[in-house]
């Protein structure tokens, strides 16, 4: 992230901690076990990983202000999405990255995945969530740190490609934002996410895991 980011695109906002509280109580808490150990990366502000509960919590995040956001109990770690080796191999049951990989090259991403293979338990998966091209199109490019573009297509034929089994593909998971129009109510998300139906859904969630052949 450029200089600055946080404080213009990434503003600390009240309402993602409301956001993330939902969608751990209503989606993330029936597939991660206490017992688990989670990686979050790209974290930000935290409000993914903070809502955890589980035996282990790890976050990365190349913001060097990130550990300042994390709740404790949480082991924070500055430093590249492409440099995993303080974590022990074997270890991570889930993994996580949102609004991450838009940002990096496609050659940065690939060696995310290479670094985040040996580090997954044996159980272990890769959840990702971020804009879906093919619906965001038109404010995709309002994030001046944007480099890549996939939609939901492209992002699990990118993981196949690079040696990973996708299991779910969900192209409308999330509205864009935050800021989008429609309110940031705990019960709203929880309809949202059980709804087939999905009013201005435009970031996508795909999960995968390494696949035999990688």
């Amino acid at each position: 992230m450029t200089q600055g980011y946080h404080e213009s695109r990434l503003a600390k906002d009240a309402r993602r901690d409301v956001v993330w509280k939902a969608l751990w109580s209503h989606y993330f808490r029936h597939r991660i076990s206490p017992g688990d150990c989670v990686l979050d990366l790209g974290c930000g502000y935290g409000e993914f990983i903070n809502n955890v509960v589980a035996k282990t919590r790890l976050a990365l995040d190349l913001w060097a202000r990130m550990p300042e956001h994390v709740a404790a109990g949480v082991e924070a770690h500055v430093g590249s999405v492409t440099d995993l080796g303080w974590i022990a191999d074997s270890s991570v049951d889930f993994a996580f990255a949102s609004n991450l990989f838009e940002h990096v090259t496609q050659q940065e991403f690939a060696a995310a995945l290479d670094a985040l293979r040996p580090k997954l338990a044996a159980r272990g998966s890769l959840t990702i969530l971020q804009p879906n091209y093919r619906y965001a199109y038109r404010e995709y490019f309002d994030d001046y740190t944007h480099v890549a573009v996939y939609t939901h297509v492209s992002l699990a034929d990118f993981l196949t490609a690079h040696g990973w089994e996708v299991l779910d593909v969900r192209p409308r998971f999330l509205p864009l934002t935050v800021k989008s129009r429609l309110p940031v109510w705990p019960a709203l998300i929880a309809a949202y996410l059980w709804s087939p139906i999905k009013p201005l859904g435009k970031q996508m969630l795909v999960r995968a895991r390494p696949s035999a052949r990688g």
